[in-house]
């Protein structure tokens, strides 16, 4: 027997057909074949295997014991095949492959539930790695190729990079319901940006889009930010509140997911700041594979403005 086996997947099927249709002839005319180049080929296959495969006829060929053996590998090799080829296919149309997804906070505790669940049905063979940052950190991912799809607060940064928008949410304020802003709105007077920055505030860590927001505001309107402390969650800033630490800005979907007690006020920022969009921003064309095309063309479908 030769050290390798050089056949390829044409000699393969040729040795299938020839041993279903009993013939060399008939297997070369189902490939489409010479019948002497097809004969040229089987004999070279059982040259390289060092045994015969068939046995020959005066009006055909029959398999013998090993060309049996053989037939069983050749059909599992040519199965094997057609799956690679399918899967590939797959992966040409956008239906198969790993997407990696960098996404602030906000944009995942309220859409990418819904669309992830969009995604899994529509593409059951396309995984989502989901990495959940700020919204710098994902611009940074996305410049740097770490991500394939970023989703971020659009007034964060002005980058290079393609973006769709998304969708919209409505910031709030959070507070004990015995805090004297709470009892402001209730007695009918509007919460504005410079009433709020007279109070402490808790924060999210750098970075982030409410952080940059409120950074923002205190140098539009010269008022000094009191930052009592930063937190790097809704969830520790909820905690800091509760604990009279201070008050805090999250969307108003956030807060009646984790702070929905009555103890509680989410009280309405009267500030065009107050109005958030979100974008998608996403590698090259040319960079980005078919899956991840997919799966930013399905969440800019889904794209609505909830409030």
């Amino acid at each position: 027997m030769s050290s390798g086996i050089r056949c390829d997947l044409v000699t393969l099927k040729l040795f299938v057909a020839t041993a279903e249709l009993g013939g060399i002839t008939h297997g070369a005319a189902r490939l489409h074949l010479v019948p002497a180049a097809a004969s040229r080929r089987i004999r070279e296959l059982e040259d390289q295997l060092g045994i015969a495969l068939f046995v020959r006829l005066p009006h055909g060929m029959a398999l013998n014991d090993a060309g049996r053996a053989v037939l069983a590998h050749a059909r599992s090799i040519l199965h094997s095949a057609e799956r690679m080829q399918d899967d590939m296919q797959a992966f040409l149309q956008g239906n198969r492959g790993v997407v990696r997804i960098a996404a602030c906070t906000s944009a995942v505790l309220q859409f990418l539930t819904d669309d992830l669940r969009r995604s899994h049905q529509r593409y059951p063979d396309i995984h989502i790695d989901l990495h959940e940052m700020n919204s710098e950190s994902v611009i940074q991912a996305v410049q740097r190729g770490v991500a394939d799809i970023g989703i971020y607060e659009q007034t964060v940064s002005h980058v290079p990079l393609s973006v769709i928008p998304y969708r919209k949410d409505r910031l709030c304020v959070v507070t004990p319901a015995s805090h004297p802003l709470a009892q402001r709105v209730a007695s009918g007077q509007p919460l504005t940006a410079a009433v709020l920055l007279e109070h402490d505030l808790v924060g999210l860590t750098e970075g982030a889009a409410i952080s940059i927001m409120l950074s923002a505001l205190a140098r539009r309107l010269e008022i000094p930010l009191k930052m009592r402390i930063r937190v790097g969650s809704f969830d520790s800033m909820a905690a800091m509140i509760s604990c009279g630490i201070g008050i805090g800005v999250m969307p108003e979907a956030v807060a009646r997911q984790i702070i929905p007690s009555p103890n509680f006020a989410h009280l309405a920022l009267h500030d065009p700041a107050a109005s958030r969009q979100f974008v998608l921003c996403y590698q090259p064309q040319s960079k980005l594979a078919m899956a991840a095309d997919s799966i930013l063309t399905l969440f800019s479908n889904g794209a609505v403005a909830p409030y």
